[in-house]
């Protein structure tokens, strides 16, 4: 499982289930660009914690639902790294708004961030990432669930997960894996306080899950063990449906 060599790109990587993925790459020793937007303190952490553990790590700031933001990302990464093997698109936001309830600007909102930054950080991992590769995109398990107040949100995801399907054919013959990973009901300050209840009861485990358990299934994704799986979308939410 070792990924000793590599340089990981993360993207959303100062908190949450991306802080999670970032640590755990380091880990297995990649080499981790931390990506953030505005939180250059918890970013900094992040990057801080991974050098004092031994690993490398920087954290570069980009708004990735900027095309030059995601390109001067890659290119920051190779003058650092050298050309990134692994790219998680993780970045994010979440919205619980009724479809009647909701504007143009919550719309462009998730959509910038949850769909064109995807789509942008794809496209650059599409020309950049080293032959053989590891693409990841987190998407939400929410896509496969009837959901009240979600609809932009899953939306979002949803298109998310028919890039992952595409990109897969599209990298196949650079023998670069594309995959998403769907967390369900995480302990991360993206989950409302009012669904703590019903999260736990949803899973067979009776519990929310933890941004570590997300992030080992990234890592295995990143891995290399992991080649003969590509344009899946891999549920890791404790058994919700």
């Amino acid at each position: 499982m070792s990924l000793k060599g590599k340089t990981a790109i993360v993207t959303g990587g100062s908190r949450g289930i991306g802080r999670a993925i970032a640590e755990k790459l380091a880990e297995r020793g990649a080499a981790v660009v931390v990506n953030y937007t505005a939180n250059s303190s918890a970013a900094g952490e992040v990057a801080q914690a991974i050098t004092k553990a031994g690993g490398k790590a920087i954290a570069v700031q980009a708004d990735v639902s900027k095309s030059a933001d995601v390109k001067r990302l890659f290119a920051e990464t190779e003058k650092a790294f050298g050309k990134p093997a692994i790219v998680v698109a993780n970045a994010g936001v979440f919205a619980q708004k009724a479809v009647a309830d909701s504007t143009d600007e919550d719309f462009d909102n998730i959509f910038n961030i949850n769909a064109r930054g995807a789509f942008f950080t794809l496209r650059e991992a599409a020309r950049q990432v080293q032959d053989g590769g590891r693409i990841v995109a987190i998407s939400t398990g929410g896509t496969k669930l009837f959901m009240a107040g979600a609809a932009a949100y899953l939306g979002s995801k949803g298109a998310v997960e028919q890039f992952v399907r595409t990109l897969a054919y599209e990298l196949a013959q650079r023998q670069i894996t594309v995959n998403a990973v769907s967390p369900g009901y995480t302990e991360t300050d993206m989950l409302p306080d009012e669904f703590r209840d019903f999260a736990a009861a949803s899973s067979p485990f009776k519990r929310v899950g933890t941004s570590q358990e997300v992030a080992d299934v990234v890592a295995f994704l990143a891995g290399p063990e992991a080649r003969w799986v590509t344009g899946q979308i891999v549920q890791a939410g404790g058994g919700v449906v």
